[in-house]
């Protein structure tokens, strides 16, 4: 299992995924930025983020792998017929 980011190394791959690095909004704020999100909570959100693009490619792999299958088949098809 990898390690965990933290601090300046795990906002920099937090940017680069492109996950939201701010944390709740201020209640009480007069300039109206966010604090940053704490690590535990920035983790959390690399790893669901890095999980959907994974997933995503796991279904478009999965995708392609039943089109070669439905080929296939019709190669098979068409070779017994020819066959005879």
């Amino acid at each position: 299992m990898t390690k965990l980011l933290q601090g300046k190394e795990l906002e920099r791959r937090c940017i680069e995924v492109g996950v939201n690095i701010e944390g709740p909004p201020r209640t009480q704020s007069s300039s109206g930025n966010s604090p940053r999100a704490s690590d535990a909570e920035l983790q959390r959100r690399l790893l669901e983020a890095e999980r959907s693009v994974r997933e995503s490619r796991l279904w478009l792999l999965a995708l392609v792998s039943a089109v070669a299958s439905v080929l296939s088949a019709a190669v098979a098809l068409v070779a017994l017929f020819h066959a005879k």
